[in-house]
């Protein structure tokens, strides 16, 4: 809705409001409920209760569609074209490529083989996929939510005496379909997998993967609803979401065990009848040689509640405070803003300061007595009050370690490219370390206690995280040493020095470099522009990852001693030479900042 044409409803209901009250009736009843207490907090005065007769939503509302005519049709004609791209892309990578598959099927190709494979993983596989749906859906209510008009709608139109469900439950619809279409997808791609690998009927299948694929999403809308409108429910959801994200990465590692030849089957059934995470898993299930016993009771359980969740939440979407709305308005447009102009560090930090999760403990340190210690126990202070980074480190790690398992079995290409997944794992695991350096080089002014230059003054924010990635990587090593790893175990510190160099290149890179999106050496043949600021803002990694996979792939290959001492060696000449590299973008960084500073 946009500005004038909210404004301008706006208009008529104060209008009509104003021309109602003049001529109402004292002693007619107020419309009592939770809007108008909002509205009398909002504005810290006694305003006056409006009636039945000061309602003009109808009105406004029609008033709205007329004017907005001509933008509709314009609206409908973008989302009609992003469609038919979404469906031509589809189409093209995902139905092509399934159709050549089953007419490869039809023709003899066996693709059977996997089918057990399949089978063992899908019951952690869809537990921790349906309870990773739910816990991303509660964690947008916590900064978004399914329920958020835009801006002028909130400021205009809902500030005036104006029915909000009919204006909120459209938001909330929308918010319900855009949350079944990578449902939709998911159910197709079960589809095809059981097919070709299971021999499962095709529309048995469908049916199946669909009460999944359509009831989670919709679960974890009327959730973020929930914790959107709730304080108590939200405080609830920024407790558990650690433990929910342990329970993500415990589930997937046990599917992963699991399709390694070593399932857990009482376990597997404790999962599965767990939660709707699981019961989507049953019903997944119910049309193959896997069957769990009670896929109708638990597909009945994951239906009802749906069905039962939507229209409640469909009468609670008018419950949700203004003031709450008007928050959320802005944090969204903020963040929309941020990503257009490719700011992906400011989108996330607000993103985060709504969700909560700039909470930190009091924790307290005993402060150093040798000045040149002040560095490191600030940057060991900071992460110790900010847990949160360190667990996600901690369950980042388990990921790189479990690819680097299929990259000991693999060959060629394949045991590059998972060792290159591993490693960009570890990344992002030892990249939650060095929150402190990103902070140092958002405001290069805050250096200024420091009696260090600003390069040598980063170059010693990498202390703290190789220190506590050396502690993460080793006992890594030695729990896949204890499940039966051979030498190669012993890459896992190994990667640890020139990740985190990487990782402090990429802290030093400055401001966005938008230039780069609108320049291309060769402009008759297409821009260049995206790739180019894509090489820009992740040069660290991009150059990292790909070089030290060459003789890491090769040490989980062979396990060699000698491969492993040259993996080493490789390693710290990378460090060293990404240092330097940061220490150069480091020294740049305040001769950047002070023309906007003047």
């Amino acid at each position: 809705m946009s500005g004038p044409d909210a404004a301008a409803a706006a208009a008529v209901v104060t209008a009509a409001t104003a021309e109602t009250a003049a001529t109402a009736e004292t002693e007619t009843e107020p419309e009592t409920g939770a809007r108008g207490g909002a509205q009398d907090e909002e504005r810290g005065t006694t305003a006056a209760e409006w009636t039945a007769d000061d309602d003009w939503t109808d009105e406004a509302l029609a008033l709205l569609r007329a004017l907005r005519a001509p933008h509709r049709r314009n609206r409908a004609k973008q989302v009609a074209f992003a469609l038919y791209c979404t469906v031509l892309i589809l189409l093209v990578w995902g139905g092509v490529p399934s159709f050549g598959l089953f007419l490869q099927t039809s023709m003899g190709a066996d693709y059977t083989g996997y089918g057990p494979g399949l089978l063992a993983g899908l019951p952690s596989g869809t537990a921790a996929a349906g309870l990773a749906v739910l816990l991303l859906a509660v964690r947008d209510g916590l900064w978004r939510g399914p329920v958020v008009p835009p801006r002028a709608t909130t400021d205009w139109l809902l500030a005036h005496p104006v029915r909000p469900r009919p204006v909120l439950r459209p938001w909330f619809w929308l918010s319900c379909g855009l949350a079944l279409l990578p449902g939709l997808l998911a159910a197709l791609g079960g589809m095809v997998a059981l097919g070709l690998t299971v021999r499962t009927g095709l529309p048995a299948a469908l049916a199946w993967c669909l009460v999944g694929g359509a009831c989670l999403p919709l679960l974890g809308v009327c959730a973020g609803l929930l914790v959107q409108r709730d304080p108590r429910a939200a405080r609830w959801a920024r407790r558990l979401t650690p433990y929910a994200g342990a329970l993500v990465v415990a589930f997937a590692v046990q599917s992963a065990l699991a399709v390694a030849g070593h399932p857990v089957p009482w376990l597997e059934r404790v999962e599965l009848w767990s939660g709707p995470w699981g019961w989507a898993g049953i019903a997944a299930l119910a049309p193959t040689p896997a069957a769990v016993p009670g896929g109708p009771l638990a597909a009945a359980l994951l239906v009802l509640p749906t069905v039962l969740g939507l229209v409640l939440a469909d009468r609670a979407v008018a419950t949700v405070s203004l003031t709450l709305l008007r928050e959320r308005a802005r944090t969204a447009a903020g963040v929309l803003a941020a990503l257009r102009t490719v700011e992906l560090r400011a989108a996330r930090l607000a993103v985060s300061g709504a969700s909560g999760d700039g909470g930190r403990w009091r924790v307290r340190l005993p402060a150093p007595r040798r000045p040149r210690l002040v560095l490191y126990w600030r940057d060991t202070l900071s992460l110790l009050r900010t847990p949160a980074r360190l667990g996600r480190a901690a369950l980042l790690a388990v990921p790189a370690l479990l690819c680097a398992v299929p990259a000991h079995d693999a060959r060629g290409p394949l045991s590059w490219a998972v060792t290159g997944l591993a490693l960009l794992f570890g990344y992002q695991a030892l990249a939650q370390l060095l929150e402190p350096a990103r902070i140092e080089t958002d405001d290069v002014r805050r250096a200024s206690w420091s009696p260090y230059p600003f390069a040598g003054l980063m170059l010693r924010h990498v202390v703290v995280p190789t220190a506590l990635g050396l502690l993460l990587g080793t006992a890594g090593a030695v729990a896949a040493l204890a499940l039966g790893g051979g030498t190669a175990a012993w890459l896992a510190p190994l990667a640890v020095p020139p990740l985190v160099a990487a990782g402090l290149v990429n802290a030093c890179r400055g401001a966005a470099r938008r230039d780069l999106l609108y320049r291309s050496p060769q402009p008759s043949g297409g821009s260049t522009g995206v790739l180019m600021f894509t090489a820009w803002y992740a040069a660290g990694p991009a150059v990292t990852v790909p070089l030290l996979a060459l003789p890491f792939s090769a040490v989980l290959r062979d396990g060699s001693a000698a491969g492993l001492l040259r993996a080493a060696a490789f390693g710290l000449l990378l460090a060293a030479a990404l240092l330097q590299w940061a220490r150069l973008r480091a020294a740049a960084l305040p001769r950047q900042a002070r023309p906007g500073e003047a």
